[in-house]
């Protein structure tokens, strides 16, 4: 049996269980391998019935000696099923498991039954309970070996495939090719054992040594063939045909002697590192990494005058329209002076067609733009450079195609998502990275605070404080309008409340639906203080900088993640004034109050974005399809950090020694690394 072969082609597995299958994306024998268990539970022998409530889930086993189905509220409906503990001589309180508007349960549990139950056990009243927890019904002592009295796997599942069936359907597999070889591209001194005894180690281990040592083993594997695929792409871009792309620097000169502040160290820093890539043959690809009001547009601007100096043209790419915009409008503050010629190339939908809203003179020195950039005629005539902010919104494909021309030009990628240092040598692993450190001295504090919506009234007295002492602020809201579905206000529905609270201090309302002429004017009334205070969306996320805004209130804070919390926290203290940024909320949860609170304590971007992986634990932050990278199966980026750099350690190493793959022993990753590059294509489609 090869481990190509489709599962379509064991005449042991029903059709039923195919389709169920194929939902879980396990199109052959090797997806089935290596569907590998989200946990592992020891089933040798089960705790005691617990006496009290526990944050820590934990696995047990009784016999079923009650069930009811109660209605409330019209449609609604509990079924709870009341556990004894199945041991002989033991007295303990019952469990009762309880499973809201999940009516296919009822079926599944009768009187009588033996159930595995896994949740955490809560306090309700006088009784301890298990709201919907996972359960098994053991129905006989039939194949016992695979399900109990061991260390069993449990599966990411889907309706239609039990536990059991999932369990019994590999156990047979992999008793059906104990004698096929399982070969491992990994190298011999990254890995411990064959590959073939960590996948049978991984779902059915002899004890927790044996598992850990092949989740170990599967680990380092799978970050291996990642950190193949990311040396390969910097491998490709360093012998890309590249050309010097940075002029004598006396352009630069006459900018940095014209801003009223001074450059910081940590600026000044990068300029050198990106002022040395840029003269080099090779094509510069880096990242800026820069927390929100560190300066990364001027060193952006830095780069750009390099360029055009030495007789090339810049292009600057912006996720969205309105960022665009504003920084066209402050470029072309800085760089018109300079006798540098600017263009702005944006799209916005109407109807079903992309349309251009302003378009330069293509001979520009500086073409500036949304995605538009990569899909309209533009036609760059000797492109040189080109810079993309907040580079998590466009995904590498995207940053492939207006690159992709020879000789190739300089990019420089930024970002003020402040990224754990894991994530970065994954996502942005093929990349330079440059980070910008320390923050501007003419900035003011920002002071966060977490509010519950019940006292609002104190809140608006602090505003009118504000306003009164001349400052500007922001009210930002989840939603432009209303909804049926979801309890959150909405920035147009609460905008004429605003203008009774705030009178006679004049509001605006801005959101994405206003048309991009109408929400520039909106913009520059702001900037230039007529109006006083903007009820707004998110779209003021990135990019908006009004010195003079010193408070900001956001309503249903618990609606937005931390990262774009900070993001938003971002668009005050940027002048001299002490500022103060409001989370509003109603919601009294422990995640919510952990996850503010991380705001109240520091205004640190990267300790903010590493308390975001705590709290939202190893998922996918910036998308696998953004980042070109295929999905991970078993790693987890966070909790596995010493093992990805080992990983990535190893395959640096062979790209150093060997940079085509040209050795003999080194012939067998050029097929890993085209693995790799399907998985990922199939991600992304």
């Amino acid at each position: 049996m090869e481990t190509s072969q489709s599962i379509a082609e064991l005449d042991w597995i029903p059709r039923p269980r195919l389709l169920a299958l194929r939902r879980l994306e396990i199109e052959t024998v090797e997806d089935l391998l290596t569907h590998f268990p989200r946990r592992h539970e020891d089933r040798h022998e089960f705790p005691e019935f617990p006496r009290e409530e526990s944050d820590i889930p934990i696995c047990l086993c009784g016999e079923v000696i009650k069930t009811s189905l109660r209605r409330f509220g019209g449609w609604k409906k509990i079924f709870e099923a009341t556990l004894q503990e199945a041991k002989p001589n033991v007295l303990s309180e019952p469990l009762v498991c309880r499973w809201f508007n999940l009516h296919y349960v009822q079926k599944m549990i009768a009187t009588g039954q033996r159930l595995v139950v896994f949740g955490k056990p809560r306090l309700r009243g006088k009784r301890i309970c298990m709201d919907h927890p996972e359960f098994e019904v053991i129905e006989n002592d039939e194949e016992i070996s695979i399900h109990f009295r061991r260390i069993t796997p449990i599966y990411p599942a889907t309706e239609g495939i039990s536990q059991r069936v999932f369990r019994s359907i590999i156990y047979r597999l992999l008793n059906e090719i104990s004698d096929a070889p399982l070969p491992t591209l990994a190298p011999g001194d990254l890995v411990d054992g064959k590959r073939s005894d960590a996948i049978r180690a991984i779902h059915f281990p002899e004890n927790w040594i044996a598992r850990d040592a092949a989740r170990e083993h599967l680990v380092l594997s799978e970050f291996f063939a990642m950190q193949m695929l990311i040396a390969s792409r910097r491998s490709e871009s360093s012998i890309r045909i590249g050309e010097s792309h940075c002029g004598p620097g006396a352009l630069l000169d006459k900018f940095l002697k014209t801003l009223p502040f001074e450059l910081t160290g940590a600026q000044l820093k990068v300029i050198t590192e990106i002022r040395r890539d840029l003269a080099a043959s090779q094509a510069m690809n880096r990242l800026l990494q820069g927390d929100v009001g560190s300066g990364k547009t001027v060193v952006a601007i830095a780069a750009i005058l390099l360029a055009i100096e030495s007789g090339f043209q810049a292009a600057f790419m912006a996720p969205t329209q309105i960022l665009a915009e504003q920084h066209y409008t402050v470029l072309r503050r800085w760089l018109e002076p300079l006798g540098v010629r600017m263009a702005l190339r944006t799209a916005a939908r109407q109807e079903e067609s992309f349309l251009p809203l302003v378009a330069g003179d293509e001979n520009a020195d500086v073409i500036i733009g949304t995605h538009a950039l990569l899909y309209e005629k533009v036609s760059f005539s000797n492109l040189g450079l080109v810079v993309i902010d907040e580079q998590h919104k466009f995904g590498v494909a995207q940053r492939a195609r207006l690159t992709a021309r020879e000789p190739a030009p300089d990019v420089l990628v930024m970002t003020a998502t402040p990224i754990p240092r894991t994530l970065t040598m994954t996502v942005y692993g093929d990349l330079d990275v440059s980070i910008i450190d320390e923050m501007p001295l003419n900035r003011g504090k920002i002071v966060t605070a977490v509010r519950d919506d019940s006292r609002l009234g104190e809140v608006l007295s602090f505003l009118r404080t504000q306003l009164e002492a001349g400052r500007q602020l922001y009210v930002i809201y989840p939603l432009i309008d209303e909804s049926d579905k979801l309890d959150v206000k909405a920035a147009a529905a609460e905008y004429e409340l605003w203008w009774e609270r705030l009178h006679p201090s004049r509001c605006e309302l801005l959101h994405g639906r206003i048309p991009a002429a109408e929400k520039q004017e909106i913009m520059e009334r702001f900037r230039r203080g007529q109006s006083k205070a903007l009820i707004s969306t998110t779209v003021i996320e990135v990019g908006v900088d009004v010195p003079n805004a010193a408070v900001m209130l956001i309503e249903n804070a618990e609606r937005f993640g931390l990262a774009q919390l900070h993001q938003l926290r971002g668009r005050i203290g940027r002048g001299e004034h002490k500022s103060y940024c409001i989370l509003l909320t109603s919601d009294k949860s422990k995640e919510t109050a952990a996850k503010l609170a991380v705001l109240e304590r520091t205004s640190n971007g990267f300790e903010v974005a590493e308390a975001d992986w705590d709290l939202r634990g190893p998922g996918d932050l910036l998308g696998t399809a953004q980042s070109g990278l295929p999905a991970l199966k078993i790693g987890n980026l966070k909790t596995d950090a010493d093992l990805m750099r080992r990983a990535r350690a190893a395959a640096m190493s062979i790209f150093d020694a060997d940079p085509r793959l040209e050795l003999p022993e080194n012939q067998r990753f050029r097929r890993l690394i085209v693995e790799q590059q399907g998985r990922t294509f199939s991600n992304v489609s």
